[in-house]
């Protein structure tokens, strides 16, 4: 058990060894050697010992990192993730590396401090979502894990903000597959609004994929690191690999086509439906939107949520329901109504019965 000794002030203090560092002497030529320790001090005797002996008991694996710069340790666990983590991950990642650790990435690892993460964070923060810089954090935490296990970093990142979303009514539907008819765009919306399927998996669908009613989603275009389309053959989670029975008028919109039942690229799908969205002139909303619509809906007709969930390829209900059941502005009127209807006639029988001294007590 490491030895403590009580300070003048009544507080108890420990030193535990920790580690032995070298600085260059000019005037011998000669590296220097001096142990560092690791100081412990608090007020109740046995908290110390106990920290102190945990200290020594962990040192080795929470000892300090070789001498490595932010900027080559970030790339380390990046390359230690490729082929790991999805394309676009990676792809992320090195966004991140580019553009967005200046003011950290010469700072040894081992001379990182909170305070410079802080002072980064909170210039990362101006003009930026907290979205944004939360992701942005995640690679350096990451990395932090991997290079300093056992490391503790107190910094405080920008609080969340719901962000307000659009989600398209059965009109805005109906009135942008009007506009649409008859173009390739017009099956890419059916397949979103009524399936609900994401862009790439819409543009991996073969006639292979769909049997009778049933489309089997299998696979899927995706980004890879030097931002090309690429054809993957597994969905984006394991959720998203599943069986979708589609309505007929789908099925027979995209019958007799051979190959790849949309000839686009996922960002070319995206490019032709704002400019449908544009001149049809409804209300500026996204393609992915169209899965927004889809589950609102399932949700309004009481469709239970492992079923809506089955049929989005959601893995949780966590980001389905914080996401996708936004409002439908003319399901929430008929609703809202409903809701005022009950709320008034109780005002009026409140009113009713103060009127002709009726009381509620019997």
């Amino acid at each position: 058990m490491p030895k403590v000794k009580k300070l003048p002030s009544g507080s108890w203090h420990c030193q535990v060894y920790s580690h032995t560092e070298k600085t260059w002497n000019p005037d011998t030529k000669s590296w220097d050697e001096h142990r560092v320790y690791e100081s412990f001090t608090g007020y109740d005797k046995k908290a110390v010992q106990a920290q102190a002996a945990l200290f020594a008991h962990e040192k080795n694996r929470m000892k300090r990192p070789d001498r490595i710069k932010v900027i080559e340790a970030v790339q380390k666990y990046i390359d230690s993730k490729d082929g790991v983590l999805s394309p676009a991950t990676i792809r992320g990642y090195q966004s991140i590396l580019r553009n967005y650790l200046d003011d950290i990435s010469q700072i040894e690892l081992r001379d990182l401090t909170s305070e410079d993460l802080q002072l980064w964070i909170r210039k990362l923060s101006v003009g930026r979502t907290p979205k944004t810089v939360r992701n942005i954090y995640g690679l350096i935490s990451a990395t932090l894990d991997m290079f300093m296990p056992g490391s503790h970093f107190s910094v405080s990142l920008p609080q969340n903000q719901r962000k307000k979303l659009y989600t398209p009514s059965d009109a805005d539907v109906k009135r942008l597959l009007q506009h649409v008819q008859g173009k390739e765009l017009e099956i890419a919306i059916l397949l979103a609004a009524f399936g609900p399927m994401r862009r790439g998996e819409i543009c991996a669908l073969t006639d292979q994929d769909i049997v009778g009613n049933t489309v089997y989603v299998n696979k899927v275009y995706v980004l890879d690191k030097d931002n090309n389309w690429v054809l993957k053959h597994s969905p984006k989670n394991d959720s998203s690999n599943r069986i979708i029975v589609m309505p007929d008028f789908v099925i027979d919109r995209i019958g007799g086509i051979e190959g790849e039942i949309v000839m686009a690229t996922p960002g070319q799908i995206s490019s032709r439906f704002n400019r449908a969205i544009r001149f049809s002139g409804l209300p500026h909303f996204r393609f992915h939107d169209l899965r927004h619509y889809c589950a609102s809906i399932l949700h309004a007709m009481n469709i239970p949520d492992q079923y809506i969930m089955a049929r989005g390829g959601w893995a949780t209900d966590n980001v389905m329901k914080r996401v996708y059941f936004g409002e439908i502005s003319d399901e929430a009127s008929k609703f809202n109504k409903k809701i005022m209807d009950h709320f008034s006639n109780l005002q009026s029988d409140m009113q009713y019965e103060m009127q002709n001294g009726i009381s509620q007590t019997h």
